[in-house]
């Protein structure tokens, strides 16, 4: 008879026994913990923590846990029963306490440190100590790694409590930015986005905490109040959380030589990277110089597709620092990010983001953080001239694939086999003179209208087109003619191409002014919008109801514009 939990079984989880069967937990019992960590994780308070790849430590659990949702679509890949996600010891785990874990379910979890560059340049200063030693999981504790169908999956909680990483901070997230973060990584992965997942949402029924927030209707850039929030704990899933942060701190260690151990350290995590997250394309029996280099081409291509597709979506991380790079070449940290609603290239949800990290400059934004994760593989090839060589190839070859891989994705777009550049200038002119809703116009482009009649459901109609409206009608018809006649030439049928069309262009899209009510309601025990919200959010492609339409497919209303805290935001907390 076989175990139920086998790989040749998908597994049945109903309990956290269940689960604990599954548990391996690679990186603790391989990585070297911090010398100076305490061995329970009593280890809450801000200080410099000069070597090993992580710290053991106890979340802290909310008081008075109340579950708010799960995703139903990961506990089905995962065989979890949808029921363990409101069962006491799955909530009393997930939402920060491990002091009743069975065995061999480990009673503390760990936090990892990173470095910090902004756009390829490190950072030391913003560091409490000034050294860059503080910088790493203030907030975030990983509680669980476990193997199942064959896959390994690491289980974070954001908002579980102080770790010696904090800087002073409360280690809390709260309600709002846990809703924000839950629903984004759903609605992501229902996009066709890599990115992290999300789990379970718990928040707690009497825990608040003060944070920096806008008055309503404040159009200020800065928070300009302090409110009181509910502090929640949302669960995020991927295969690691390994960012290139990570490797830029093992490498400054070993580029300073700042311990004995500190290449050693380096060449070790890069291994358990690449067994984490690339061991279907990296063979185990290669060389450390060949795994290194095939690393850097594999992780170029997965940043390229990522960026592309995020372009391809409307999304904007914001803060697209190293340390928010997974080096899983998938989405990570949802902070301070936005979609694009109205087409703006530098469009940057974050006041404190800049151009750098605006929405069509995160191909440039990815190619400064592919810079940082060359410079961390280097130190590991200083013997090795040829792999060296090939390694500063693949770096400088970035810009041709990023290139390459955003003219397939507008050309995807617009339904084309291959990009035509004078007519994307063209339609990009449009589109900013006009002042299009960056997902309906392509929506709206997928049913392959003749006329301009169906398109003027994207129209803001801005200053350049209200100044000649006739003569901007014009240009767009005249537009359609030669965008329509390149459709018409392509071998599939117009039907063919407009089903691809809207497998690649959603219908329904990230809108923070629908999410602010969502979680405004939240914060006062009401959770019924957010559950909604998840249910649209996650069939993005949908055609969905007419009601569902009339509710979430329109342009943002004007006096939604420039607010604080629905147009930009400040921090994500």
């Amino acid at each position: 008879m076989k175990n139920r939990f086998s790989q040749e079984n998908s597994a049945t989880v109903e309990t956290l026994e269940d689960l604990a069967a599954l548990s391996n937990y690679s990186l603790m019992d391989r990585l070297n913990a911090d010398p100076k960590a305490t061995a329970n994780g009593d280890d809450h308070q801000p200080r410099q923590v000069f070597s090993g790849h992580y710290v053991p430590v106890k979340p802290t659990p909310i008081a008075d846990p109340e579950y708010i949702t799960h995703s139903k679509a990961l506990f089905s890949e995962l065989g979890f029963a949808d029921t363990l996600a409101q069962s006491d010891d799955f909530m009393r785990m997930f939402s920060g306490d491990l002091s009743q874990v069975p065995a061999p379910l480990r009673r503390a979890g760990w936090a990892c440190g990173y470095a910090l560059s902004i756009y390829g340049t490190e950072y030391y200063q913003q560091c409490p100590f000034q050294t860059g030693n503080g910088y790493g999981d203030g907030r975030a504790v990983s509680v669980l790694e476990a193997v199942i169908n064959g896959k390994r999956w690491e289980m974070q909680l954001k908002g579980g409590g102080r770790t010696p990483y904090c800087r002073g901070a409360d280690g809390r997230a709260v309600l709002r930015s846990s809703i924000r973060e839950f629903l984004a990584q759903e609605h992501m992965h229902a996009l066709g986005v890599s990115t992290s997942r999300s789990l379970s949402l718990y928040v707690s029924k009497i825990e608040q905490v003060r944070r920096p927030w806008y008055t309503e209707g404040s159009h200020s850039l800065d928070p300009d109040t302090m409110v009181s929030e509910p502090v929640a704990i949302s669960t995020r899933v991927a295969p690691s959380f390994l960012r290139v942060g990570q490797l830029e701190l093992f490498a400054r260690r070993a580029r300073k030589q700042e311990h004995p151990q500190a290449l050693q350290e380096l060449e070790m995590i890069v291994l358990h990277l690449i067994e984490r997250e690339y061991a279907d394309v990296i063979d185990t029996t290669l060389s450390l110089a060949e795994k290194v280099v095939l690393l850097a081409s594999e992780f170029r291509d997965r940043l390229t597709s990522l960026v592309a597709n995020w372009i391809r979506v409307g999304y904007c991380q914001g803060n697209f620092n190293s340390d928010n790079c997974a080096a899983g070449g998938f989405t990570l940290d949802y902070g301070p990010f936005g979609f694009c609603e109205l087409f703006d290239p530098q469009y940057q949800p974050w006041t404190g983001g800049g151009q750098h990290f605006s929405f069509l400059n995160q191909p440039a934004a990815a190619e400064r953080n592919f810079h940082m994760f060359w410079t961390a593989l280097r130190p590991l090839l200083m013997s090795n001239d040829n792999a060296l060589q090939q390694l500063d190839e693949i770096r400088s070859g970035f810009d041709a694939v990023m290139q390459t891989k955003m003219r397939q994705m507008w050309a995807t777009k617009l339904g084309l086999d291959r990009f035509d550049m004078a007519l994307f200038r063209e339609l990009a002119a449009l589109m900013m003179e006009t002042s299009v809703d960056y997902t309906i116009l392509f929506r709206e482009l997928s049913h392959l209208p003749d006329d301009i009649g169906p398109l003027r459901k994207s129209f803001y109609k801005g200053a350049a087109y209200q100044a000649d409206p006739e003569a901007m009608d014009q240009r767009w018809s005249e537009w359609l003619t030669t965008w329509n006649a390149l459709i018409d030439s392509q071998p599939l049928s117009r039907d063919e191409i407009s089903v691809q069309m809207k497998g690649v262009n959603p219908k329904y899209s990230w809108r923070e002014w629908f999410v602010v009510p969502a979680y405004q309601l939240a914060s006062v025990g009401n959770y019924a919008l957010v559950r909604e919200l998840q249910e649209v959010m996650t069939q993005p492609y949908a055609e969905q109801s007419k009601e569902v339409e009339d509710k979430y497919y329109r342009l943002k209303p004007s006096q939604f514009s420039e607010l604080g805290g629905l147009s930009h935001y400040s921090c994500s907390s």
